[in-house]
């Protein structure tokens, strides 16, 4: 009898596979990370710990995470309201995050900007609006620049199906097709306008918007962040070559109200509907089931991965509590006419 033998893994198939291995898992303790630091402002809402309101990401973080990381680290982002994950996704650091929502001098705005206004530069993140759709100029802007100065950077644009009510979104859209800028739309389809569905305020559909001026259009599965990531990475190789913009919808949902104050969600959709996301739609769960069935880790793992991830999320709170507050002197500077 012949004994029978595998054949020899390839050392490029055996990087490759490390790679993907290590890629993933850090995407999901990216995704961890993000949903355990708005657990935290919500908490930190509820002790009257933080000014103002803020806008949980919880539910959506494949999106953010699945399209940064196809980005490089030059490459800008403009955020919304809801932006702490896609500030994070691009490299905020959470302790720094912490002290801008409360205020803090140590915040990435002084403490002048808050939950709404958070901006990074170094990271390329060129700032969270409070406007929505407000985004929409700066994100085409800084495509125009980066393409004029004949860089080969790419500007990802978020913003919620709210925004599609927005006349500048058309108007730069146009723009961006017209010069074939190096700009990609992304609608976070996430169900709801504030307190409405959006089917209930969109007429036709959301990619037909983008059709009309010849973007380059794709929908995807916001909650599977490897569909996100292919989908982003081939329409952001592909504005990098200068075949100019797209547009993605991202159809996700958030687990919370619209901010952190609205707890009166049955009004407008019902608990089995939250349920059903959560349990068998929730990106966290997906990723993790997929890493399990690969073998690139087993529940222990992915638990430890969420227990180290906790402990990280907690110093950055105390360090953002301990910080101190912007002098009072300073009540005039960075204010502009």
């Amino acid at each position: 009898m012949s004994a029978v033998t595998s054949k020899p893994e390839t050392a490029g198939t055996a990087e490759k596979s490390t790679s993907e291995k290590e890629k993933w898992l850090h995407a999901h303790r990216q995704m961890v990370s993000i949903r355990l630091f708005e657990e935290q402002v919500n908490e930190l809402y509820t002790r009257a710990l933080m000014p103002g309101l803020a806008h949980l990401y919880s539910g959506e973080e494949a999106v953010a995470v699945g399209i940064c990381e196809a980005l490089r680290i030059d490459d800008y982002i403009t955020s919304t309201h809801r932006g702490h994950g896609h500030c994070l996704a691009k490299g905020a650091a959470p302790d720094r995050m912490f002290a801008e929502l409360l205020g803090k001098e140590a915040g990435y705005c002084r403490g002048k900007g808050g939950s709404m206004h958070i901006a990074d530069p170094a990271t390329g993140n060129l700032g969270a609006n409070a406007i929505v759709g407000g985004s929409v100029g700066i994100a085409t802007g800084a495509a125009f620049a980066a393409k004029n100065l004949g860089t080969d950077r790419v500007v990802v644009c978020f913003f919620g199906e709210g925004a599609l009510g927005q006349g500048s979104l058309y108007e730069v859209m146009n723009l961006a097709q017209l010069w074939k800028l190096p700009v990609i739309y992304v609608c976070e389809n996430n169900q709801y306008n504030e307190y409405t569905h959006y089917q209930d305020t969109t007429a036709g559909t959301i990619l037909g918007r983008a059709v009309a001026f010849g973007i380059e259009t794709a929908k995807v599965d916001g909650q599977d962040i490897r569909a996100v990531n292919k989908i982003a990475a081939g329409l952001i190789q592909r504005a990098r070559s200068g075949d100019g913009p797209a547009f993605l919808q991202c159809d996700t949902y958030r687990y919370s109200g619209h901010h952190v104050g609205d707890i009166h969600r049955e009004y407008y959709r019902s608990k089995h509907e939250e349920q059903l996301w959560k349990t068998e739609r929730d990106p966290i769960r997906l990723l993790g089931s997929w890493l399990i069935e690969q073998g690139y880790a087993d529940a222990p793992a992915l638990e430890t991965i969420s227990l180290e991830a906790r402990k990280s999320i907690e110093a950055a709170v105390k360090f953002a509590i301990d910080a101190p507050y912007p002098s009072v002197s300073e009540v005039d500077e960075d204010v502009y006419a």
